[in-house]
């Protein structure tokens, strides 16, 4: 089902910005869902953004609705998260995912087979 490969994790203050990429190394379905999770100790993995590949919508999280935004690349295979004024409360491991055709159940892990790595964002207030 391919890799998922992330980048673009780091520290920063309270206010400040960073991008995390993911980029796919294969597709064998014609579209997918495919964004951002994040799970801070102690915490469920939670759906932060995701976006299809099929038409570009978009979902997010209430708590980064208007500082995060997503987008997509296709003929990269990859999916970006530009992450705006972040907070402490953002910091976590910030995982991509896709699953296959429909983003139904965007924001529910259990969906998801396809997984990354994990890239750590760290945000100091």
């Amino acid at each position: 089902q391919g890799q998922l490969v992330e980048s673009g994790g780091g520290s920063v203050q309270a206010g400040g910005s960073l991008r995390l990429s993911c980029a796919a190394s294969e597709d064998t379905y014609s579209s997918y869902c495919m964004g951002w999770f994040r799970q801070a100790p102690g915490e469920e993995r939670e759906g932060v953004a995701l976006t299809s590949t099929r038409d570009g919508s978009t979902y997010y999280a209430d708590s980064v609705k208007g500082r995060f935004s997503i987008s997509r690349d296709n003929a990269k295979n990859t999916v970006y998260l530009q992450m705006n004024s972040l907070k402490p409360e953002d910091t976590a491991m910030y995982y991509c995912a896709r699953k296959p055709l429909s983003c139904i159940g965007w924001d529910e892990a259990r969906r998801y087979s396809n997984w990354g790595q994990g890239t750590q964002v760290t945000v100091s207030s």
